[in-house]
């Protein structure tokens, strides 16, 4: 399996909402995503359907790339290299893993930023 072969033309699509992570007291399941771990639970959602009285800290103003692509389970270095290349540019993300892709969410300042380093691994990036 070669890691490159996911980076050229590979796709990426930028939600069109703008996301807040909220470290919550309980899942709000018209969220985008809910982790729940055994010390907290933290709720990604479009930030104008959020509820303030589940909030305990929030962070807002993030966007989501999701890669259009089947990654495999057993893929080695994906998400790994595409963090080094953010990393580099001093861009902070927020990882999820589905099963078969992945989702980075970018501060929205930093999403021109982020497109174009994107496109540089060989990415065609559109807005949904």
């Amino acid at each position: 399996m070669n890691l490159e072969n996911y980076f050229k033309n590979g796709k990426i699509y930028v939600w069109k909402e703008t996301f807040a992570i909220i470290k919550a007291k309980k899942a709000d399941f018209n969220a985008f995503a809910n982790i729940i771990d055994k010390n907290e639970i933290t709720v990604i959602i479009d930030q104008l359907k959020y509820v303030p009285e589940n909030v305990i800290e929030m962070e807002k103003d993030w966007k989501i790339l999701t890669f259009d692509m089947i990654l495999p389970i057993e893929l080695v270095g994906f998400l790994a290299k595409v963090t080094k290349v953010l990393t580099d540019e001093k861009i902070s993300i927020f990882a999820i893993s589905a099963y078969s892709t992945d989702h980075i969410l970018v501060k929205k300042k930093d999403l021109k930023r982020a497109k174009e380093k994107l496109k540089e691994l060989g990415y065609i990036i559109e807005d949904k």
